[in-house]
């Protein structure tokens, strides 16, 4: 299940999904979950943006999903608002001062010939910046428990000759 973060300056709370949950979902639901999550993100992103003060980050997520489920038949939509998206999640990374992730222009290009990776690095990068809007500490993917140590080797004994057992009693 995805963890939810407040988004800071704002009411609203973002999602820290499992990037491999995204790619699965989509495939599973043949498209249906990536049109919900595209909205989601794009809404994450708005709402960052309004409460950073600008609208670098888009206003609109529902805009964006109309471009790429009805702007199909125009062409163009999609290919534009997936770009836009790509710019916008940069910009958020700028914002929030997160490690930056792919150019736009690159993942733009995977997310064209191979969807499913440009949904994982983006849902990536996505959690990084919402991750560091937080603050960093309040919402990060619990590490994985850590390994208990191996028991120390016994020490080394000196080795008596070893008698062979004796014969089992005849009757």
């Amino acid at each position: 299940m995805a963890e939810e973060i407040q988004i800071s300056g704002s009411s609203e709370r973002g999602k820290i999904r499992n990037p491999l949950g995204v790619v699965g979902l989509s495939i599973i639901t043949i498209g249906i979950y990536l049109i919900f999550w595209y909205y989601f993100v794009n809404k994450e992103l708005a709402e960052i943006g309004k409460a950073k003060g600008t609208d670098e980050l888009g206003t609109s997520p529902g805009t964006s999903v109309l471009a790429i489920t009805l702007g199909v038949f125009i062409l163009v939509p999609p290919f534009v608002s997936i770009y836009n998206t790509c710019k916008r999640l940069q910009a958020a990374e700028r914002l929030t001062g997160t490690q930056p992730g792919m150019e736009p222009g690159l993942l733009f290009v995977i997310w064209i010939f191979v969807g499913p990776v440009a949904e994982y690095i983006f849902q990536s990068n996505m959690n990084k910046v919402l991750q560091a809007q937080a603050g960093g500490g309040g919402g990060q993917i619990p590490a994985a428990p850590p390994q208990a140590a191996a028991p120390p080797a016994p020490e080394a004994q000196p080795t008596e000759p070893r008698q062979p057992p004796p014969p089992p009693p005849q009757q």
